[in-house]
């Protein structure tokens, strides 16, 4: 697979998005721009549609032993981006006075430079295969063979049943969780603003150092973990009486589940032979993309009933589900990985 290649050809469509945002405010052109510059992407500093190209070729490059660490770094940095991209939502207001509704317009020129930046450092970046991919830390069967198709097929189709739950509590949660402040405590974007760039933050140091515990505890465990604290904050918040209170919360939230991002996709790229990380990355990318597509249709709904608490306790059953099942569908394939490395 030439992952890098993939990466190359999808780069140039958010470029593209931004150019629009930038020339055009007409609903007929910008809609279909936000849709592609928009898909694939999440609260995690996603790469967007290359991102299974993305964790697939970082695989290549780095080996199993040091996967928690890259993958971990690689998502940090994301959460950087996305701090800075919050602080500079707040730019347009000091604009507005001079260009009026036009103000936002400039904010797309950063989006477009940035697309820019990305294109050439994927163009200059080589890529390298292994040159043995049995040598590679797969995971092997209880007869000490490399798992076969029919077995990472099973593996798969239980990713992404579990994804399902996760994507859905995502969905019900993640994407209006601004609008649900706005509504819960009448505060605006001055307010809301300032409070997710601080989140990322703090999320991508979360991330850094999950990485790095990782080598000591294992991936799975730091993940049940992160995932375990993570429910029980997203339990708490909304009975929080105050916005501050409840903002304190959803950072703390934030840093132990959005923290693991680079543990749970330096587990896929692991389990699966070389040949099929694509698969499986992309399938880990759908079966979240889909399912937390449709959370903001029930919660916005429920929202707009007067229903503040129901999403987030709708949303913890499914991740109490997901943490349970987690280390039951990793923890073999982990503990494969961890004797194959040891023997190596």
């Amino acid at each position: 697979m030439q992952q890098l290649a993939t990466a190359r050809i999808f780069w140039h469509t958010p470029c593209l998005c931004a150019l629009t945002a930038i020339l055009t405010a007409h609903p007929l052109w910008l809609v279909p721009a936000i849709v592609l510059a928009g898909f694939g992407r999440g609260a995690n500093g996603a790469a967007g549609p290359f991102s299974p190209a993305e964790q697939a070729w970082l695989a290549e490059a780095v080996d199993y032993a040091h996967r928690g660490v890259v993958y971990s770094l690689n998502t940090c940095f994301g959460f950087v981006g996305m701090a800075l991209g919050a602080l500079a939502a707040a730019l347009p207001a000091l604009w507005r006075q001079d260009l009026g509704v036009a103000a936002y317009r400039p904010l797309f020129a950063l989006v477009l430079l940035g697309n820019v930046v990305n294109l050439v450092l994927i163009a200059r970046t080589p890529e390298r295969r292994s040159p043995s991919p049995e040598g590679r830390a797969a995971p092997r069967s209880s007869s000490g063979g490399v798992l076969g198709r029919a077995a990472e097929n099973r593996f798969l189709r239980r990713l992404v049943a579990l994804n399902a739950l996760n994507g859905l509590a995502v969905g019900l949660v993640g994407p209006l969780i601004a609008y649900w402040f706005a509504l819960r405590f009448h505060v605006g974007p001055g307010s809301i603003g300032p409070f997710l760039a601080l989140t990322f933050v703090v999320t991508a140091v979360a991330a850094l150092y999950m990485g790095l515990i990782s080598r000591r505890v294992g991936l799975v465990k730091v993940v049940q973990w992160g995932r375990g604290l993570g429910l029980a904050f997203l339990v708490l918040m909304p009975l929080m009486p105050l916005y501050a209170l409840a903002a304190g919360l959803y950072i703390l939230r934030s840093v132990t589940n959005r923290g693991t991002v680079g543990a749970r996709q330096a587990l896929v790229v692991s389990v699966v032979r070389d040949e099929r990380r694509g698969l499986a990355v992309s399938l880990n990318l759908i079966s979240m993309m889909l399912p937390m597509a449709i959370g903001p249709t029930l919660a916005g709904a429920m929202i707009g009933a007067g229903w503040f608490i129901t999403p987030f306790y709708i949303a913890a059953v499914l991740q109490a589900l997901y943490v349970i099942y987690y280390g039951r569908l990793f923890g073999p394939f982990e503990r494969q990985l961890n004797g194959q490395a040891e023997a190596a």
